[in-house]
């Protein structure tokens, strides 16, 4: 979802177009509209969505790597730009932190609870 990819909605032919893991359900208006401000953030920064939720990952000394969801070489090729920026500025953080929350996204659920 951290990609410029449903700024606009879903995507013909896209995962969540196809019920697969991120269904679109998952993108509300409200959702959409956090998204959209995260990238309006990270437009502000020079980077991509995807570039700044990597860097922002990346900014803790206690993480060592992220994975990425990259399924084509440019995709991968654009995620390493992300290390162009690494630092974020303490109003960045905030203007993240507000719109960086929780929206009863858990993909993981339905495996959970049939395990139980």
């Amino acid at each position: 979802m951290l990609t410029d990819r449903y700024l606009d909605g879903v995507p013909e032919g896209s995962r969540a177009s196809q019920g697969k893991s991120l269904g679109g359900r998952l993108l509300s208006d409200e959702v959409l509209g956090h998204i959209r401000a995260l990238n309006a953030i990270a437009a502000e920064r020079g980077q991509s969505l995807a570039q700044m939720a990597l860097a922002w990952a990346l900014r803790s000394d206690d993480v060592t790597s992220v994975l990425i969801g990259a399924s084509r070489p440019e995709q991968l090729r654009d995620n390493v730009k992300a290390l162009d920026n690494l630092v974020f500025s303490e109003a960045e953080l905030a203007a993240i932190d507000e719109h960086a929350v929780e929206s009863g996204i858990d993909l993981w659920r339905g495996a959970r609870e049939s395990a139980s």
